[in-house]
């Protein structure tokens, strides 16, 4: 295994954890969406990793990757979202010592979407204030781990919590404004860059990064209309969140069309402050970079995140159970546009994997040919990408364990290892040997 590659799996604490009521955890907005009816299933008890962290990171061991890339809990750490739980920072610290000694680095997310209900309360990622409570919790988490940290990540995905969350109402908190949304967008960037600065200052030499997450979008016809559709969707999908993070600023051409629309509550962009933009682009050792698929653009979809095919256990050819069209060449393509558009220093693919719910044969084993052929043609499209020049340092494949897949509940099944949610079995796939001996040819 190369020294200057980084093999990895990833999974996010909300959809494996469970103990949501265990030593003093608080409430999440996901808790409470679930709790509301929105969502077949809850956090409760997920794949129970919270108990079985140690049997999950032996798994981990086996499969041989060299980084481990999870979520801190915010509810579990500040049940109330601003006094420290020392409970919830136990579990943390033992989790990370049991992956060192297995010779597995630590790479944690600070936010993957469980804000605690108290800081939603309070008005959750709309108002400002809520990127200093990030801080104060950034600081306490950094402070207890970051002795044996190298990597972090501050957000996850923060355009699925700024536009699912707050412009459609689909994930949690659940609220469907535009304006919103645009102002939780930007308070998320921001307290990207605020953590950053936290963790440079306590973390000593540790790398920090962010994980955004992108469709790459082509237009779907030689239209003039379409061809206009896909840049429209480029900028809503991609560039509002990559632009800042890499010191460009939110795009113009996005920021009057969203005027255009009366997006905004009063002038364009009125909730960014004098040093809000240099802070959204403090330098950062790596960008992250989550992709799952690509998506043809119309006037239809230009501002929709949409599934290309019915969603279900049956799909068609060339679609995974999600829905979502397979296109590693498109991987290949982002990622060289990325390297040309914005030069980041690094690029770690932080999350790369496809839903299949093949379960268990007469014997016991679990045939996924169908992800294998997934993972196999998107490390490729990695590899085909890196051979252009873009200087990608990691991959982690999402995810290790089947899993609560937020909306979809437990019905799409994203792991190498297969969990029995009734029982909590932990049964390695074909998909995760593959990995392993993957991983021993290298990239």
């Amino acid at each position: 295994m190369s020294s200057d590659f980084t093999w990895g799996v990833s999974t996010s604490a909300f959809q494996i954890e469970g103990a949501t009521h265990a030593d003093d955890r608080g409430e999440s907005i996901w808790d409470r969406f679930h709790a509301e009816g929105h969502m077949p299933d809850g956090g409760e008890p997920a794949t129970d990793h919270y108990h079985r962290y140690q049997e999950d990171i032996a798994l981990m061991g086996e499969l041989g990757v060299g980084g481990y890339r999870f979520s801190i809990a915010w509810p579990r750490v500040m049940p109330d979202g601003k006094t420290i739980n020392p409970a919830g920072l136990d579990f943390y610290d033992r989790l990370v010592d049991e992956l060192l000694a297995a010779g597995i680095a630590p790479w944690p997310t600070l936010y993957h979407w469980d804000l605690p209900i108290a800081v939603q309360d309070r008005g959750g990622w709309p108002h400002r204030d809520t990127v200093g409570r990030f801080m104060d919790y950034t600081a306490a988490v950094v402070d207890r781990l970051g002795d044996r940290v190298g990597h972090w990540i501050t957000q996850n995905e923060p355009w699925v919590s700024a536009m699912l969350g707050h412009r459609d109402g689909y994930f949690a908190p659940g609220i469907a404004d535009w304006k919103l949304a645009l102002r939780a967008g930007h308070h998320l960037l921001l307290s990207h860059g605020r953590a950053t600065e936290v963790i440079r200052e306590l973390g000593g030499e540790s790398q920090v990064g962010i994980a955004l997450d992108c469709r790459a979008g082509y237009p779907a016809s030689d239209s003039a209309e379409d061809i206009d559709a896909a840049s429209h969707f480029d900028g809503f999908r991609n560039r509002w969140f990559f632009d800042p993070v890499h010191g460009k600023g939110y795009p113009e051409d996005m920021v009057e069309a969203y005027a255009e629309a009366g997006r905004f509550e009063g002038d364009p962009l009125d909730f960014v402050q004098s040093d809000d933009m240099e802070v959204i682009a403090t330098p950062t050792d790596f960008t992250g970079i989550n992709y799952y698929t690509s998506l043809a653009v119309n006037t239809a979809n230009k501002e929709r995140e949409v599934a290309e095919s019915e969603p279900g256990p049956n799909p068609a050819p060339g679609y995974t159970e999600m829905g979502w069209a397979i296109t590693p060449e498109w991987l290949t393509k982002f990622l060289v546009r990325v390297n040309e558009d914005y030069g980041p220093s690094s690029i770690v693919i932080t999350e790369n994997g496809a839903s299949y719910s093949d379960g268990p044969d007469e014997t016991g084993k679990i045939n996924d040919q169908r992800r294998i052929d997934y993972l196999d043609a998107h490390i490729a499209a990695v590899g085909d990408a890196r051979g252009q020049g873009v200087p990608i340092t990691g991959y982690f494949e999402w995810s290790l364990l089947d899993n609560l897949e937020w909306v979809a509940g437990y019905g799409q099944r994203f792991g190498i290892v297969h969990v029995d949610f009734e029982t909590m079995t932990r049964t390695p796939k074909a998909s995760y040997h593959w990995y392993r001996d993957r991983i021993d040819q290298g990239l």
